[in-house]
């Protein structure tokens, strides 16, 4: 059986897209029908993937569009371009929904791809969780206690709200680990098979 390695091509074009959207965001005030709020989710259920491609601000888009690069050629590189857009899209549609369960206001929309991409890196982590990363930059960690760090400051800003859509980001994580999970004990049937 002959393996087709694929080059990672889903990472560019989110990050592509991502980026046009923002710059869209600056010149039409349209991007509201496509930010995610919890009040209206029945209303404009779109929302639920349409603000994923949406940021709040500049340095928002370029920390997550790092860590997209980053953590998102990883993954691609390893489970193929169908699976990690599947996994990008269903972490971010359920992070909208972890929003949507834990929004104290729900007239405040969340928009950005961090839900998604914490999917990605909880697939990664169950997949490679000795990988070393630098957290801040700064400080070369394990994945696995990377990850850990941002769950515990996720879970403490359920109850201290920061602004920050941690539901958002717990419901991603969780996807991800999910289906790490379920590649890592497919890879383990198949060699025993």
């Amino acid at each position: 059986m002959e393996i087709v390695l694929e080059r990672p091509i889903w990472t560019f074009i989110l990050i592509g897209v991502c980026t046009v959207m923002h710059i869209l965001q600056y010149f039409t005030t349209l991007w509201h029908y496509l930010a995610f709020y919890p009040a209206y989710f029945v209303d404009l259920p779109w929302t639920f993937v349409t603000s994923i491609f949406l940021h709040a601000n500049f340095e928002h888009l370029l920390f997550n569009m790092i860590a997209l690069f980053f953590f998102g050629l990883a993954l691609e590189s390893m489970v193929g371009r169908k699976l990690f857009a599947t996994i990008f899209f269903l972490s971010g549609i359920v992070g909208n929904v972890g929003y949507l369960a834990t929004a104290l206001n729900p007239t405040i929309p969340a928009i950005g791809a961090s839900g998604a991409i914490y999917g990605v890196v909880g697939t990664l982590v169950v997949l490679t969780p000795f990988r070393k990363v630098f957290l801040y930059g700064l400080f070369p960690l394990p994945l696995v206690a990377v990850v850990a760090f941002w769950v515990l400051l996720d879970l403490f800003g359920l109850f201290a709200p920061t602004g920050i859509a941690s539901g958002a980001h717990l419901g991603g994580v969780i996807v991800g680990a999910i289906f790490g999970w379920y590649l890592k004990r497919r890879t383990v049937l198949i060699r025993y098979m």
